[in-house]
């Protein structure tokens, strides 16, 4: 990150905190253990692994995405080395229950689980369902990215895994109530009620394809906590949200809500350490990608919570070696489709990584492509927070670990004007008036250089915008190349389906570049990063 002029500046600007891995036994106590604390359960949370089963290298900049450029909570790994995937993981959740016992253990996942992978692509979500049946997990909350392979295929996911997948802010519309019927679930551990209220994404139809979720209602987290938060006070000891709303959301309903003893959170693919304490809340996450294992522990007395232990297994692969069941489970689901994933397209001698609130390499050197094919003066695609970095041999599923969906490839015309109220809105998803509306990182580009001021008021915070070095000009029609998911409005980009001389084709960009890496010898760190500037 350091090449990267932007990423000077967001150092600069940002009050960034850094967080170092910890080795397993490290052990971050929020309440010193008290003499009266009667019984300890012990919860497990994942999140955010999009798909990703097998394991990746780390580094020390932006290993996976988010990594690299975050605004509030910025994480880095501190060392190289192998790291993650499910089979590793298999083996540190059997660790814990043989240590604690299984009836003093419960397993959740945070959602944007089974999607944005190339095999997960092939098996429509199948092999990452069938993978975590093999850890017995407790309950899994919906994410936006677990419907992209349409609702029915959410359905069928669910029927397939022997957890449940719920969220009781996604509302079915035929029937008006939460999705697979249930608003929560209730655990009972050593005597002790533990409720488990699950809220997804609120913005997910700004997120993805909105025919995958015709007939589904997305509210606020907010709105089904206050309704269901009474009723599971009267169930339940102690109440855990199981939140896909992000970091920032999940701080206000800690500051607005009371009752809730401990938040989850995922989304925005975080690790908190030390865990946040706002009034009587906890809020924890365990980052992403499969790469760490969260474990809460709850310290209760006499049916109340008085503090929680909590660590971060980090699963380097120098601590913990292969479950051999999970392992060979994989290898069986790899086999029918080896050929396709390990195909070798090309390589790189550096790090090729994705940043989400700045310009990102990897989509700097998509779009450079995108405007030279298509012969567009830009090129943009929208800012997404998923992803591991390419590094050395690039294969296909690689490839597809940073663009997993089919969107297909467009050309259209935009005026000035129509450019700088695009260039506006996503300086308003990085820093919105109210926080709800948070959604998708920077806008990445190419072909066009501008200056954001986020602390300026929302619609006069784009500056300086030229394209081939010359100044906007707002009558002056503009060439552009984008995809599908562009033109349906994906975070709230609404400027692109009012385009003129609209030319959609049947080329997925995925495939797009994969044909052009496959001619290549080898890519590189583009050079015409730097084309924005970022000041808070």
């Amino acid at each position: 990150m350091s090449q990267l002029k932007l990423s000077v500046l967001l150092l600069i600007s940002f009050p960034l905190f850094f967080n170092s891995c910890k080795t397993t036994n490290d052990t971050s106590t929020m309440n010193a253990e008290k003499p009266d604390i009667n019984k300890r359960i012990s919860v497990l949370h994942t999140n955010d692994m999009h798909g990703s089963y097998m394991s990746f290298q780390s580094t020390l900049d932006n290993a996976t995405a988010q990594t690299g450029d975050s605004i509030d909570n910025l994480t880095r790994f501190d060392k190289i080395g192998d790291i993650g995937g499910m089979a590793w993981m298999t083996t540190a959740v059997k660790s814990i229950r043989q240590e604690k016992g299984t009836q003093n253990v419960i397993l959740l996942d945070g959602g944007d689980t089974f999607s944005d992978d190339q095999l997960g692509n092939l098996t429509k979500g199948e092999a990452m369902i069938r993978i975590m049946n093999e850890l017995d997990y407790d309950l899994m909350v919906l994410g936006n990215h677990d419907f992209d392979y349409s609702l029915k295929r959410t359905r069928e996911l669910e029927k397939m895994a022997n957890f449940p997948m719920l969220a009781a802010n996604v509302i079915d519309q035929e029937t008006g109530n939460p999705i697979f019927k249930e608003p929560y679930i209730l655990f009972n551990r050593d005597a002790l009620n533990i409720g488990v209220l699950p809220v997804g994404y609120r913005n997910t139809p700004l997120t993805g394809n909105p025919k995958n979720i015709q007939g589904l209602k997305f509210t606020s987290g907010l709105e089904a906590i206050e309704k269901y938060l009474s009723e599971l006070k009267s169930k339940a000891d102690i109440i855990i949200l199981l939140s896909h709303e992000g970091m920032a959301v999940d701080k206000i309903i800690a500051e607005k809500i009371n009752g809730i003893d401990l938040i989850i959170g995922a989304h925005s693919h975080d690790i908190i350490e030390p865990p946040i304490k706002i009034n009587q809340t906890y809020i924890v996450q365990a980052l992403s990608d499969a790469a760490v294992l969260g474990e809460t522990e709850l310290l209760i007395s006499n049916k109340k919570l008085t503090g929680i232990n909590t660590q971060y297994h980090y699963l380097w692969h120098d601590k913990y070696t292969a479950d051999q069941n999970s392992d060979q489970l994989i290898q069986k689901l790899r086999t029918a489709y080896l050929t396709k994933l390990e195909e070798n397209i090309t390589r790189t001698d550096t790090v090729i990584g994705r940043q989400y609130k700045s310009e990102s390499p990897f989509d700097r050197v998509v779009t450079n492509m995108m405007r030279e094919k298509y012969n567009t003066d830009v090129a943009f695609l929208p800012g997404v927070g998923y992803g591991i970095s390419l590094k050395e041999n690039i294969t296909s599923e690689d490839i597809y670990k940073l663009l997993p969906h089919p969107a297909k490839i467009v050309t259209l015309e935009l005026t000035g004007s129509q450019i700088q109220n695009t260039l506006e809105q996503t300086a308003t998803n990085l820093k919105p008036k109210n926080k709800m509306e948070i959604v998708g990182g920077l806008l990445q580009s190419s072909g066009i250089h501008y200056h954001i001021d986020l602390s300026k008021p929302i619609g006069e915070r784009v500056m300086d915008i030229k394209i081939k070095n010359l100044s906007l000009v707002d009558s002056e029609i503009y060439k552009v190349s984008t995809h599908s998911g562009m033109l349906n409005g994906i975070h709230n980009y609404v400027e692109f389906a009012k385009g003129t001389n609209i030319q959609k084709t049947n080329i997925v960009l995925t495939e797009f570049i994969i044909d052009e890496f496959r001619k290549m010898t080898k890519i590189d760190i583009p050079k015409n990063m730097g084309e924005v500037t970022i000041i808070k």
